[in-house]
């Protein structure tokens, strides 16, 4: 038998319930060429921030991921492009909690750019309409702490040089990995310099910057608290 206690839980449970697909059905939005259009870049970055507020309060959505393939099959209509490390623990989407055809995403150790992806971000932004680039640094990065200690290995030689200069400006004498401190101060510095590089070498960029239809940040992901800070 149902008593009345007992029925105004299971009323209560099913409200709640309801409420929050209610909730979960509004965040998962589909990223579609109207949600992309009707943003601005501050827009985009907001987006950025509360999906990573999210992830550092387990909080992420749960979105119906089949349903945004079956949405992106015809088309894709990315608001961001990221520039990230391959760093296992920063993988953009989970950071950002965002979904499938939310993020154009460009990994390499140390999140540096070449002409390769910087004619990749071109393409995101000029052609499929993205809204912002964010470079994400993150701390206690591999790459950085092997660019100061200048290790030398195969191909990773070159693409360590890429750093150099953020090393060069932080700690020209007295560098070691070793040193935390150093380690994050040369990790911010390249992924300000990486901004700078995308906008010095893009007119294209560059030039929808100054028109103010494309946003180009660096931020840094702390892997202990999975926190993003925009720099």
């Amino acid at each position: 038998m149902i008593n009345r206690r007992m029925f105004l839980c299971s009323t209560a449970s099913l409200t709640l319930a309801s409420a929050g697909a209610a909730r979960a059905e509004t965040a998962c939005l589909m990223p579609t060429q109207a949600r992309q259009a009707g943003m601005s870049p501050a827009d985009v970055i907001a987006v950025l921030k509360e999906g990573n507020a999210r992830f550092v309060a387990g909080a992420m959505r749960n979105c119906d991921l089949n349903a945004m393939v079956r949405e992106t099959s015809e088309g894709q209509y990315p608001i961001a492009a990221v520039v990230g490390c391959i760093d296992s623990r920063v993988p953009p989407e989970l950071v950002f909690d965002q979904k499938i055809g939310d993020l154009f995403t460009a990994r390499i150790a140390g999140n540096c750019v070449n002409t390769d992806i910087i004619g990749s971000l071109e393409f995101a932004c000029k052609v499929s309409g993205s809204k912002a680039i964010v470079v994400l640094g993150h701390s206690s990065c591999g790459a950085v702490k092997g660019a100061i200690d200048k290790v030398e290995l195969g191909h990773l030689t070159h693409a360590l040089q890429l750093i150099e200069p953020a090393v060069a400006a932080v700690a020209p004498t007295n560098r070691t990995s070793k040193d935390k401190a150093l380690v994050q101060k040369v990790a911010e510095k390249n992924a300000e310099l990486t901004v700078a590089k995308i906008l010095s070498e893009s007119p294209i960029l560059k030039d929808m910057a100054d028109a103010g239809e494309i946003v180009v940040m660096a931020a840094m992901h702390d892997i202990a608290t999975g926190e993003i800070r925009f720099l």
